[in-house]
C-alpha cells in the first residue's frame, strides 16, 4: 500500500499540517492519477498564519533595505541553482511542457534581480529649504502583513510578481497558491529559508475560498494582490472596498480575465504571423492570460492565413510536457478540460466552422491525461460565446473584418483589455494602433507583449481591478505607504502665531 504524500502549509518557518482537516487531491495532468493531497485551510490556520506574519512585521520592515536586498540576491543565486527542479514541479502539476515551465522560472526569477536593487528604488526626494528654514523629503514605508493569492497557470512566476517586492520593501507575506498545483511554493519557502528570511516573513496557507475570504476579512492584513478570473477578480477588489471606509482598511490589486487579439494586416509577413499565432494560442495549452485567443484577419488576408494554420495545428506534438519534442502538454485537470469542450460544443452549434477538433485525442502511454488537441474555428463573430469568454484552452477563433477601422473597434467593444498585438510591416498603422486601442498591454509584431520585470503588468477595462499595476514600479508603489516630511529647527522659526495659509517666503 503506498501513501500518498501530503502539502502542507508553511508557517513561522516550518510545515504545519492540519490533523482530521479538510484536503483535496493534486493530480499529475499527464497521468490523470492522484500525486499528493494538500490540505485546505481552516479558520485556525488563517489566523495561525497572519499571527506569524504580523510578529515578524515590525523587525523585518525595521531592517535595512540593504540586508533586506543581500537575502534576496541569495535567494536569486538558489533559484538558479534549482531552476530545473522548479521547472519539473511545474510540469508534473500544471502540465506544461518543461521548456515553457524553465520560461516561467526564469520570468520569476527576473522580477526577484529587480527587488535586489531595493536599496536603489526606495531612494525619494529632498528639497532644502522650500521656505522659512523649511526642509521637506518623503518616504515609503511597508504596510505590514500582505498577501497574494496566485493562479494554477503559473505557481512560480506569478507568487515572483509579488513576493519578492513585497518581501523587498519591507513587509510580511502570505502567499495563498493554487490548490491544483500548490508543490512550487513550498519550494519557494524552502529556498527563502535558506537564504537567510527570518521565521515568519514569507508563509504558505494552503486552501481554497475559506482561505480566501479569511485573508481578505483579517483586520491585520493590509494589502491582497490577486490574479484570476474576472469574476474572483470583482469579488475580491469589492471585499477590499467593503474594508476601504472602515478601521482596518484593505488595499487591493486584482488582475482579472482575458480575451487577447492579434491582428494581421494584409501587409504582414504571413509567415512570422502564422508561427506567433501557434506559439501564442497553443503554448501551455492556452492557460495563459496573454495567450492569443483570436486572430483578427483584415481584408483579403483571411484565407490565405486560415490556410496556413490548419496544417500546423494539426501537427502539433501533444505530448507529456516532460518529453524533449513536445510542444503542448496536458490542461490541468478534468474539469477544465471539460469546460474546454463545452465552449467548442457552444461554437458549433452556434455556426462557427471547426476546421481542426482537438476533442478525443489520446496520447500513447497517457490514455488517462487530461489531453485536448489544438482547436481552431474560423468565421467567428463577435455574437458568439467563444469570443466573448474566455476559454483558457487551446482553441483559437477566427474572426474576420473589411479593414483596420473595423479590427480596431472589435477589439475596443469587448470587455476584456489584458493584451493586444498587431502584426504589419506599416509604421503608421503601429502607431495608430498603439495609440487608440483600448488595452493594457501591446504588442507590434510581438504576439505576447508581457512587459519585463523593470515595466509593469496589467490590462485595462475587466481585466484589472485597482489602482496600481503588478510589479516594477508600480509594484513598488502597491507594497508601500507614501509619507511627506517637513521639518524646521528652532532657530529658524519666527516668534508668534501664523493664521494664515504657510506659503513659501
Amino acid at each position: 500500500m503506498t501513501t500518498t504524500a501530503k502539502i502542507k502549509h508553511y508557517i513561522h518557518g516550518r510545515l504545519v499540517d492540519t490533523e482530521g482537516g479538510r484536503q483535496q487531491d493534486v493530480f499529475n495532468p499527464a497521468t490523470g492519477k492522484v500525486s499528493a493531497q494538500v490540505i485546505l485551510a481552516s479558520d485556525a490556520d488563517v489566523q495561525s498564519v497572519v499571527a506569524a506574519a504580523k510578529a515578524a512585521a515590525p523587525a523585518w520592515a525595521d531592517t535595512a533595505p540593504l540586508k533586506r536586498a543581500r537575502i534576496l540576491f541569495k535567494f536569486k543565486d538558489l533559484i538558479e541553482k534549482h531552476h530545473d527542479d522548479l521547472a519539473a514541479a511545474i510540469t508534473r502539476e500544471h502540465g506544461k511542457v518543461f521548456s515553457d515551465a524553465k520560461g516561467e522560472v526564469t520570468r520569476g526569477l527576473e522580477v526577484v534581480e529587480f527587488a535586489c536593487g531595493v536599496p536603489q528604488l526606495l531612494k525619494t526626494q529632498f528639497t532644502d529649504n522650500i521656505g522659512g528654514g523649511i526642509d521637506n523629503w518623503n518616504l515609503r514605508q511597508p504596510l505590514g502583513v500582505t498577501a497574494g493569492i496566485t493562479p494554477f497557470n503559473f505557481p512560480f512566476m506569478v507568487p515572483m510578481w509579488m513576493a519578492p517586492v513585497a518581501l523587498a520593501t519591507g513587509n510580511t507575506f502570505i502567499l495563498k497558491p493554487s490548490e491544483r498545483d500548490p508543490s512550487p511554493s513550498l519550494m519557494v519557502a524552502e529556498l527563502l529559508q535558506q537564504a537567510g528570511l527570518p521565521d515568519g516573513v514569507f508563509n504558505v496557507l494552503q486552501g481554497d475560498k475559506l482561505a480566501v475570504d479569511g485573508l481578505l476579512q483579517h483586520p491585520d492584513v493590509k494589502a491582497v494582490s490577486f490574479v484570476g478570473s474576472t469574476p474572483i477578480a470583482e469579488y475580491i477588489y469589492a471585499s477590499g472596498a467593503a474594508r476601504k471606509g472602515g478601521s482596518y482598511p484593505l488595499r487591493v490589486q486584482a488582475l482579472g480575465g482575458a480575451k487577447n487579439h492579434l491582428v494581421v494586416m494584409p501587409d504582414a509577413n504571413l509567415e512570422q504571423a502564422v508561427d506567433a499565432l501557434i506559439g501564442a494560442a497553443y503554448g501551455s495549452a492556452g492557460e495563459r492570460c496573454m495567450a492569443i485567443s483570436v486572430a483578427v484577419t483584415v481584408g483579403d488576408v483571411a484565407d490565405k492565413l486560415v490556410a496556413a494554420l490548419i496544417p500546423r495545428v494539426k501537427s502539433l506534438k501533444v505530448k507529456n510536457g516532460m518529453e524533449a519534442d513536445a510542444e503542448m502538454g496536458p490542461v490541468v485537470s478534468a474539469a477544465h478540460k471539460a469546460k474546454i469542450e463545452g465552449y467548442i460544443d457552444a461554437g458549433v452549434k452556434a455556426g462557427a466552422k471547426l476546421l481542426v477538433d482537438g476533442r478525443g485525442l489520446k496520447v500513447a502511454g497517457h490514455e488517462q491525461g487530461f489531453f485536448l488537441g489544438g482547436c481552431l474555428f474560423d468565421h467567428v463573430t463577435p455574437e458568439m460565446t467563444i469570443y466573448q469568454e474566455e476559454i483558457f484552452g487551446p482553441v483559437l477563433c477566427v474572426v474576420r473584418v473589411p479593414n483596420f477601422a473595423a479590427a480596431l473597434d472589435l477589439i475596443n467593444r469587448h470587455e476584456f483589455g489584458n493584451g493586444v498585438s498587431l502584426f504589419t510591416s506599416d509604421g503608421n498603422t503601429a502607431r495608430e494602433f498603439s495609440r487608440r486601442v483600448e488595452v493594457g498591454m501591446v504588442g507590434i509584431n510581438v504576439p505576447i507583449p508581457v512587459p519585463m520585470a523593470w515595466h509593469s503588468f496589467g490590462g485595462w477595462k475587466r481585466s484589472m481591478f485597482g489602482d496600481t499595476h503588478a510589479y516594477g514600479e508600480e509594484g513598488l508603489k502597491f507594497y508601500t505607504r507614501y509619507k511627506s516630511i517637513m521639518q524646521r529647527w528652532p532657530e529658524s522659526i519666527v516668534k508668534g502665531a501664523e493664521f494664515a495659509m504657510p506659503t513659501t517666503k
